[in-house]
């Protein structure tokens, strides 16, 4: 389960999943393989602030949010073999991507944790030592 561009999900499979011809009766029963197209999962860097739409029903309950939410994602363990994916609601709330329901919508808002002051701050001392080393 992870994050995936809209665009890739919604595309139409790259093969049809149709049984082959002229091979007898045996084709028929289908055995082929689906050639669905295989969809790439985005990388999100902890930290990045993200809106999350369409939260199910029995999230918003149990987490007692809205239907949308701004949220922040985090990784909750570094084990290795374990889920570590969620996203972190303004309440302190945390869920699992696991927890959330396939085709849910979300919005990148923002993939850098740092609010607009400390952004203008490390751009300063970007340009500062771009010059002094450069």
């Amino acid at each position: 389960m992870g994050l995936a561009p809209s665009a890739e999900i919604a595309a139409p499979p790259t093969e049809p999943n149709e049984p082959r011809k002229g091979r007898g009766w045996f084709s028929t029963l289908n055995f082929t393989p689906s050639y669905a197209k295989a969809v790439c999962a985005v990388c999100i860097p902890p930290g990045a602030r993200l809106l999350l739409r369409d939260i199910p029903e029995r999230l918003q309950r149990e987490c007692k949010v809205s239907a949308t939410e701004e949220v922040t994602f985090t990784q909750i363990t570094d084990m290795e073999y374990r889920y570590r994916d969620a996203v972190r609601f303004a309440n302190g709330r945390e869920t699992l991507l696991q927890m959330l329901q396939e085709g849910q919508r979300v919005d990148v808002l923002s993939l850098s944790g740092a609010d607009s002051a400390e952004t203008e701050e490390h751009r300063r001392l970007e340009e500062t030592y771009r010059r002094v080393f450069a």
